[in-house]
């Protein structure tokens, strides 16, 4: 049966309501696990290693789709809950062509100055032409990509989380299928796995598109729009947190590379590659979590329904305090298996890479209340809060631990970088949530 965003929510409905968001974002993380290990067994570390040099500037390009997803979607909500649903399928339009026109554009850009990017991102002369032969190949869907980003927010909005789960599931089955066929079976290296994962993406991009383009018994629709600089400008103040964590979390992907290859040039990159591949799947259930959210609290908010505001917040907090313990025990457990999976062909790099991963694991336990704190502020439409939450925790606090821990603790200090980020990053989410919590009446 299907749930409404103006219902009361119990634990087992709000799970209920969530789960699709969750797995779509699990399942998103293990795709892309399985890309990088295809790549890693097959094409090898240099191969790998490329790829993670390369894959935070790809990132970046993409984030436009996961800014105007959360900001817009927080606009969007409230505006449904406000009783305007012309209004709210209008901006919803506006927001899915101006990704289109900005993804055609930041492609374009992309593959011209794909070369001189990856020489400024420290790419050896051994790894230059792979970086550019797959983010050239990546950067053909772009558009796509930015649009399954957009997608996988607005579909939660549109009361289908469900058929986002589902889409999310065939572009991942689409792309290991490919990987297996291209990579595995006809050995096309490096080449195989951008073009399977540019696949994906287009069926992830372009099967929702044509969904909301069609005639449909959703919230939203697409329909005729008219630029409104004013919810653009709102959307993108609003979903800044967005942007900013993942073009933050590009950035200082990009510094952890920098600082590995001066310290373990040898298997560091690769082994970061392995907690980065690893590591989002944990992290994607707190992503996905706040995903399925957020359309509640912003319609509730938008409802002036602060009774049901302040029972998904209650139950949010306990739901994310519950899950980071969870998630930081089975990432200790499952370090050996997962390295295992991605470098058991190198023993010292697999022994690196389960130490790194067990150190990195502290984070988990941190972060979840963190990404829930920044999408709460999104969705009440206080991109301001939401963007300094984002940029502390992604950027600031991870550049200067990146930065000087390795000077104390060598190597051991870039691997626990992230947990001493996030424990910053959690006393200013705990100020914010207390000061804040009399204005927005969630608590």
């Amino acid at each position: 049966m299907k749930i409404q965003l103006s219902e009361h929510f119990t634990y087992k409905k709000l799970l209920r309501f969530v789960i699709p968001s969750i797995i779509m974002m699990i399942f998103t993380s293990v795709y892309g696990v399985v890309d990088g290990l295809f790549v890693s067994n097959f094409a090898g570390k240099e191969a790998f290693s490329a790829i993670n040099i390369i894959m935070p500037f790809l990132m970046i390009l993409g984030t436009i789709g996961f800014m105007l997803g959360a900001g817009g979607s927080a606009i969007v909500s409230k505006t449904l809950g406000e009783g305007d649903k012309q209004k709210a399928r209008e901006y919803f339009s506006m927001f899915v062509y101006i990704s289109v026109i900005l993804g055609v554009i930041f492609s374009i850009a992309g593959i011209i100055f794909l070369r001189p990017i990856s020489i400024l991102l420290g790419a050896s002369e051994s790894m230059i032409d792979n970086c550019v032969l797959y983010g050239r190949i990546i950067l053909i869907s772009l558009t796509a990509f930015i649009l399954q980003n957009i997608f996988q927010s607005f579909l939660v909005t549109a009361e289908r989380p469900k058929i986002g789960l589902l889409i999310t599931t065939a572009a991942g089955v689409t792309n290991m299928v490919l990987d297996f066929l291209f990579v595995g079976v006809f050995k096309w290296g490096i080449t195989g796995a951008a073009v399977a994962t540019s696949i994906s993406q287009l069926v992830g991009g372009i099967v929702p598109l044509i969904y909301f383009a069609s005639r449909n018994s959703s919230l939203l629709r697409l329909t005729k729009a008219k630029f409104n600089i004013k919810i653009f400008t709102k959307a993108c103040t609003n979903g800044s947190s967005e942007l900013m964590t993942n073009v933050s979390l590009s950035l200082v992907n990009m510094l952890y590379n920098f600082q590995l290859m001066r310290i373990d040039p040898e298997n560091g990159v690769a082994a970061y590659g392995v907690i980065m591949y690893a590591g989002f799947i944990f992290v994607s259930i707190f992503i996905g979590y706040s995903i399925g959210m957020a359309p509640l609290a912003g319609y509730n908010y938008g409802a002036q329904n602060h009774n049901e505001l302040k029972n998904i917040f209650r139950k949010s907090l306990v739901i994310i305090s519950l899950s980071s313990v969870a998630m930081t025990l089975m990432a200790e457990l499952a370090a050996y298996p997962l390295a295992k999976i991605f470098v058991g062909y190198d023993s010292a790099l697999l022994e690196l890479s389960i130490r790194s991963f067990r150190i990195y694991s502290i984070s988990f336990l941190l972060c979840g209340m963190n990404i829930f704190g920044s999408a709460f502020f999104t969705a009440l439409g206080n991109g301001a809060v939401s963007a300094a939450i984002s940029f502390l925790r992604t950027l600031l606090f991870q550049v200067i631990c990146v930065l000087f821990l390795p000077e104390i603790l060598a190597e051991d200090g870039i691997w626990l970088s992230s947990a001493a980020a996030e424990l910053l990053s959690l006393a200013v989410t705990s100020i914010c949530l207390v000061k804040y919590k009399s204005r927005y009446k969630y608590a």
